[in-house]
C-alpha cells in the first residue's frame, strides 16, 4: 500500500468519526437541523467505507444500510431547511 493511499484512508476515517460524532453532539445540544447536515456530510465517508467493505469482504448489508440512512438524512435536511 503506497503512502498516498494510507493518507487518504486516514482522512476518510477521521472524517467518518468526526462528522458522525459532531452530528450526534449537535443533535444532543438541541440543534437537530445542524446535526442532520453534519450526519449527511458523514455519509460521504460512510459510503466510501461501506462500499469498500462490500467489495473486499462481500458485506453488502452495510452498504445498503448506509444508502437508506443517507436517504433518511436527506429527507430530514429537506424538511428542516427547504420545506420549513
Amino acid at each position: 500500500m503506497n503512502s498516498d493511499h494510507r493518507v487518504f484512508n486516514a482522512l476518510m476515517q477521521v472524517g467518518l468519526v468526526g462528522f458522525t460524532g459532531l452530528g450526534f453532539l449537535l443533535t444532543a445540544l438541541k440543534l437537530p437541523q445542524y446535526g442532520l447536515i453534519s450526519n449527511l456530510t458523514s455519509q460521504i465517508f460512510w459510503l466510501y467505507a461501506s462500499y469498500r467493505a462490500w467489495k473486499e469482504a462481500n458485506q453488502i448489508g452495510i452498504f445498503l444500510n448506509t444508502i437508506m440512512i443517507m436517504l433518511i438524512l436527506f429527507y430530514g435536511v429537506l424538511n428542516y431547511w427547504i420545506l420549513s
